[in-house]
């Protein structure tokens, strides 16, 4: 198993519940997350930007 630091872009949703998601959604294809944070949002482009700690299986292709 190995660690990961990323970072990632997705759209910033409508409500609490669809931005969670869609966090949860992107982190996933990632690895298993240990932390993440919102470490920006641009209101003017509508984007959210992420950073995670992810984990991946060593023999994973994520």
């Amino acid at each position: 198993m190995t660690t990961h630091f990323i970072s990632a872009e997705i759209d910033l949703e409508e409500s609490t519940e669809e931005l969670q998601q869609a966090i949860k959604t992107e982190l996933e294809k990632r690895g298993e997350p240990l932390r993440w944070a919102v470490s920006n949002v641009d209101q003017e482009r509508g984007k959210v930007q992420l950073e995670a700690i992810v984990t991946v299986a060593e023999n994973s292709t994520k």
